[in-house]
């Protein structure tokens, strides 16, 4: 990976929110209309609460016989990891793969403490080396 390459420069942008008091069924659909998995939940500060990925609602709700409909976003949150925008890629690269994860939150902590973006394994796939990306695989997929 290149190492001047900071997280902003391979984040992708305009990610959504949804609000920790929307439902579960809500995150759902909002997951359908803009084809993605995941979802930031953000409070009424416009500040990262969490994420909520698609699998959360099945196995955290559906699967426990819960109603998407009452649940709430903010009920799923979970551990949150996130990287400055500033950081350099290779400190988001590490980051996933320490903590085993496949999306991370890009904050800019200087322009508020606002989200930016988010890096995907798609980021990650279009800024690696091949042998870069099979490491990441090995590391995130079979470490157990």
């Amino acid at each position: 990976m290149d190492r001047n390459l900071r997280a902003r420069d391979i984040m992708t942008r305009g990610v959504q929110c949804i609000r920790e008091d929307q439902s579960l069924q809500d995150a759902a659909r909002m997951m359908r209309e803009l084809n993605v998995g995941c979802l930031p939940i953000c409070g009424d500060d416009q500040r990262l609460q969490g994420l909520i990925t698609d699998r959360d609602i099945v196995v955290k709700c559906c699967a426990d016989g819960k109603d998407p409909a009452s649940m709430r976003a903010g009920d799923l949150a979970g551990n949150l990891h996130w990287i400055d925008a500033d950081s350099n890629a290779q400190e988001a690269l590490d980051t996933m793969e320490v903590h085993q994860i496949k999306r991370l939150p890009v904050i800019d902590v200087q322009g508020g403490h606002r989200l930016v973006g988010m890096i995907t394994e798609a980021n990650l796939a279009k800024n690696l080396s091949d042998a870069d990306i099979a490491e990441f695989a090995i590391r995130v997929y079979a470490a157990n």
